[in-house]
């Protein structure tokens, strides 16, 4: 039973999940942007604290996300799909906002205020929690990634959810231990905003393929 049970899990699609996670973590945002601007300013350890608040928000958008449309996909096949359908044609509209952004990245600390490493956690969890992109990017990200026929579709989308909190986590606190390496680098070399922002594109626009082409 147990090996039946192995087998029905799809591994490929959670590595092409955490491959895609790993990719949007490291590509500029406003969540990982704020994270370097506050390790500078303040210190890795205040930086790491404002990981930890930012992280701790996406269990209550993983759990909203996975209770709602669980429900959904129980009541309709044909609502899931609409879901699906609106998560493609999403994440198309954000990788076209990526295309139309500017490429150079710029970096100023000088309006950076020093907070407590609480005050740090606190604003990063409010920040992530009360952000509603965050739930329709779940909305839009998670399903195509659901791997298993044998598991319930909310134990999948909290694991698709706490797969995502871990690789960002891992990310971020990087990027908070490096942040004046990181900082000095982008003074360096302005070319990695271009390549940056165009690994974000290919990832939006082919998770959107997947997401519209998979199967219910």
């Amino acid at each position: 039973m147990f090996t039946k049970k192995f087998h029905t899990l799809n591994f490929d699609l959670l590595i092409s999940f955490v491959i895609a996670t790993s990719v949007l973590a490291i590509s500029p945002g406003p969540d990982n942007i704020y994270v370097l601007m506050q390790s500078i300013v303040n210190g890795k350890t205040f930086g790491l604290a404002t990981v930890a608040g930012l992280i701790s928000g996406c269990l209550v958008h993983t759990t909203l996300v996975a209770f709602g449309v669980s429900a959904i996909i129980k009541e309709n096949d044909s609502l899931f799909f609409v879901i699906k359908l609106f998560g493609a044609l999403y994440l198309l509209y954000l990788a076209y906002k990526v295309y139309k952004s500017q490429s150079e990245l710029k970096l100023n600390t000088d309006n950076i205020p020093k907070k407590s490493m609480t005050q740090l956690f606190k604003q990063g969890f409010i920040m992530n929690v009360l952000n509603p992109k965050v739930s329709i990017f779940f909305l839009a990200f998670f399903p195509g990634f659901l791997f298993s026929n044998t598991l319930s579709n909310i134990t999948q989308f909290y694991v698709l959810g706490l797969l995502f909190m871990l690789v960002s986590a891992v990310i971020f606190s990087a990027i908070a231990v490096l942040a004046g390496s990181i900082s000095t680098y982008i003074e360096h070399h302005k070319r990695v905003g271009f390549y940056l922002k165009w690994m974000q594109i290919i990832v939006f626009v082919g998770i959107a393929i997947l997401i519209f082409t998979s199967k219910n």
